[in-house]
């Protein structure tokens, strides 16, 4: 039970995680949320997301995490 509790508390917060860090890292929210999303996919393909309401909190995570990397305010580069 336990563990199965683990997995949504993660499903809720890593892929909107995700989408940020990669957003961060590629300066483009696109390319952060495809990135996110086949790793979400290769997570089904290997067997480690077995339901279809987990699939469904790992949207909804991406959902705002797509949602917060716009809300992100721009890098400004240092003068000097």
């Amino acid at each position: 039970m336990e563990i199965v509790i683990i997995r949504y508390l993660s499903g809720l917060i890593l892929p909107g995680l995700l989408v940020l860090l990669f957003t961060r890292v590629t300066y483009n929210r696109i390319i952060g949320l495809v990135l996110t999303v086949a790793l979400i996919a290769a997570s089904v393909y290997k067997g480690y997301t077995n339901s279809f309401i987990l699939i469904v909190v790992d949207a909804l995570s991406l959902t705002a995490g797509f949602w917060l990397a716009a809300k992100m305010k721009p890098r400004t580069p240092k003068n000097g």
